[in-house]
């Protein structure tokens, strides 16, 4: 199961339509300035130099400085927020006879360390979230220029995920996937 999460494809969509505005304005800008817009006269200034200009624009450039300002930081806080926040888990059958608690990282580290010995992966990162009754498990892993998802898929399915299943005693563990694709070429030998 390969899937963006619904934040991240919002996150492209946004930052795909606003550098498609900056595009734009900046073509507009450049023909205005060579005269190529026909109903632009690129002699005449923009605003007069001796007039001050409405109180009412001075208001809307204020108020759309704000509103873009708060936008931006809204998004830069959910760059910094992107990894799910993990738990504690308790795995006891009954407390009387004692208490095992296991650190979601702890559980993990084994799998990241099976996966990054799968031809092609450069870097893997997991994520186990939920408690233990509702876990999920969110996987972000950095190929390298000639690895193949495909592959990729099909040793967790067969290899890493029914191994880490089997190790927390889990009968299902919903799961995604992230690829990121990066420049650094294989250093294995192969």
């Amino acid at each position: 199961m390969t899937s963006l999460n619904r934040p991240a494809r919002l996150n492209r969509a946004l930052l795909a339509v606003f550098g498609l505005l900056l595009l734009g304005s900046g073509f507009f800008a450049v023909a205005a300035h060579f005269g190529r817009l026909g109903f632009l006269d690129s002699g005449v200034p923009l605003i007069p130099a001796t007039a001050d200009p409405p109180t009412w624009t001075l208001w809307v450039t204020a108020a759309t400085a704000v509103i873009l300002g708060l936008l931006i930081l809204r998004w830069l806080a959910a760059q910094l927020a992107r990894r799910p926040r993990t738990r504690t888990w308790h795995l006891e059958h009954n407390p009387e006879e004692g208490i095992t608690e296991l650190a979601a990282n702890t559980a993990t580290a084994p799998f990241l360390t099976e996966v990054t010995t799968y031809p092609g992966v450069h870097h893997a990162r997991a994520t186990l979230t939920g408690t233990r009754r509702n876990p999920t498990l969110a996987i972000v892993i950095s190929t390298e220029q000639g690895g193949d998802p495909t592959t990729i898929n099909h040793r967790l399915n067969t290899h890493g995920l029914p191994r880490l299943r089997r190790a927390l005693d889990l009968d299902a563990l919903p799961f995604t996937v992230e690829y990121r694709f990066t420049t650094h070429a294989s250093t294995r030998a192969r």
